[in-house]
């Protein structure tokens, strides 16, 4: 006997298939296009809308990024002032000490050329 093995699994397909109506095809295209279509139609709308809303956020972020830079660049100038009081503490001290060096000195020379 024939085994199953023995028979092709596409034997007879071709021929139960019925002649394919090419306008039941196109109506069935049409039908499942208009179940479809609205949906994807919608969902494409959601995602330029997501799209323009991320592109207004990404903006928004560019700017507080911006004014965070500027309050770094103000921390930055104000330790730049505070150091230069610093120094500027520092110059007047030294000028003061040679003022008093410079009154020694003279006071110094007078009492030398009185000897």
């Amino acid at each position: 006997g024939v085994g199953l093995s023995d028979a092709s699994p596409d034997e007879g397909v071709v021929e139960d298939l019925p002649l394919i109506d090419e306008k039941a095809v196109e109506q069935l295209t049409e039908g499942l296009i208009s179940h479809y279509l609205p949906d994807l139609q919608r969902s494409k709308s959601a995602l330029q809308e997501l799209t323009q809303n991320q592109v207004v956020l990404l903006d928004t972020l560019e700017q507080e990024i911006s004014k965070f830079k500027e309050c770094s660049y103000i921390l930055d100038i104000d330790a730049l002032f505070s150091e230069a009081k610093h120094y500027h503490s520092k110059l007047v001290n030294i000028r003061n000490d040679m003022m008093m060096l410079h009154e020694k000195t003279s006071k110094l020379k007078v009492s030398g050329m009185n000897i």
